[in-house]
């Protein structure tokens, strides 16, 4: 049985703006996300963030999750399902 209901995918960044999402350049949305972090690190400092990383991930991703949350973000706010 073939899946014909399937969404399309994305094929460019899409921004929300008066509530609507419109598409946008890598270059406005990346901007954004910048801005988002810098205000929250503004606001809150490295609290403000937390990162949750995945244990299907490999040990690689996991170590460079833990690696950006402790030297970009600033924050030892990390965790992972490994318990489970």
């Amino acid at each position: 049985m073939a899946l014909t209901s399937r969404k399309p995918r994305l094929t460019e960044p899409l921004v929300r703006e008066n509530g609507e999402l419109r598409p946008a350049t890598w270059d406005e949305a990346l901007t954004r996300v910048v801005d988002g972090f810098s205000a929250v690190r503004h606001t809150k400092g490295g609290d403000g963030f937390a990162v949750f990383s995945c244990s299907k991930s490999t040990n690689e991703m996991n170590y460079a999750a833990q690696k950006f949350a402790r030297t970009v973000l600033e924050t030892n706010n990390i965790d992972s399902c490994n318990r489970t």
